[in-house]
């Protein structure tokens, strides 16, 4: 007979995510986890398969976790400034514990650029395709600017925000206010 898991598994993972938030995917060993979910590595298999089954739960968990700020992005109304107050909104998710800047998706973008994972590779660009979306909603308000330049400011805010999100890692938040007031300043 199986035994009952004598964890919470939510607990376990929002718990992983933030051991492959702060290292990213590669630099997390299975040593790192077990300590930081404080289990086993049979029970981490025997709940997730493996590593990689452990770390897609933990961007579901992120996922999840700015789902509310990305909720309140897709249904305001102001355009532009809508953009703005989602880049202050995300750095404000980023910083609140100083042992994982950045943003883990950007993060996990970006570890996998190159990677032959077709499953990571496409819920990123799942993720960054729904972002830009929402982006493009949000610029097609001001009626006078052409699809042109709509698409052209879309892939510049997207690219602003992984910088954005890179930056969080480094740079003061001054420094960050700086950045997002410029970026809006050009619009």
């Amino acid at each position: 007979m199986a035994r009952k898991k004598e964890y919470n598994e939510d607990v376990v993972v929002e718990k992983a995510m933030n051991v492959f938030w702060r290292n990213g995917y590669e630099a997390t060993s299975m040593q790192m986890l077990e300590k930081e979910m404080g289990i086993n590595k049979f029970s981490i298999y025997s709940s997730f398969g493996n590593k990689h089954g452990l770390f897609l739960k933990s961007l579901q968990c992120y996922k999840n976790k700015v789902s509310v700020i990305f909720e309140k992005f897709k249904n305001a109304t102001n355009g532009v400034d809508d953009i703005k107050q989602f880049f202050y909104d995300s750095v404000d998710l980023e910083i609140k514990d100083t042992t994982q800047k950045g943003c883990l998706v950007t993060n996990t973008y970006n570890e996998f650029c190159n990677s032959e994972d077709a499953l990571i590779k496409s819920q990123m660009d799942d993720f960054m395709s729904n972002l830009k979306a929402i982006i493009i909603e949000k610029l097609e308000t001001d009626t006078s600017k052409s699809e042109d330049t709509i698409l052209k400011q879309a892939n510049y805010l997207l690219l602003a925000k992984h910088g954005l999100a890179a930056a969080t890692r480094v740079n003061t938040n001054q420094e960050i206010k700086d950045y997002i007031e410029m970026t809006f300043s050009n619009l």
